[in-house]
């Protein structure tokens, strides 16, 4: 009986540290985003951070905007959603991103440094 007890623990451990939220990691040239949501992302309202080094170091005070965007497939118009994040401090910034319906969305994230140089990093999720 322990034994069953104990299986069925560690089962609910794992599933329950499976079931964590979004992470994912892009990079592009000397940029990295990390990024990450509590939850599992869905379709609707997504609340996702992203941390940006350049070189390793955390990228402050830079301008960040994200697109997702699902292009048009037979029987269904493109859609797409843009979405200004803020700065949260230490490279670290917030946006709310809009998934209108499950499926592979691509992601393009700007970012303009407080010296000008313009980046844009590519990514995808899967809702």
């Amino acid at each position: 009986m322990k034994l069953l007890i104990t299986i069925l623990t560690i089962m609910l451990t794992l599933g329950l540290a499976n079931a964590s939220g979004f992470e994912k990691t892009a990079k592009f040239r000397t940029i990295t985003v990390e990024m990450s949501s509590e939850k599992p992302l869905t379709t609707g309202i997504n609340k996702v951070t992203f941390e940006i080094e350049q070189k390793s170091k955390a990228l402050k005070e830079a301008q960040v905007k994200v697109k997702v965007f699902m292009p048009e497939m037979p029987g269904m118009p493109a859609m797409n959603a843009m979405a200004d994040a803020k700065s949260l401090g230490a490279g670290k910034y917030e946006a709310k991103l809009n998934f209108s319906m499950g499926g592979t969305w691509q992601m393009h994230i700007f970012i303009v440094t407080k010296e000008g140089k313009k980046y844009r990093v590519k990514s995808s999720v899967n809702i």
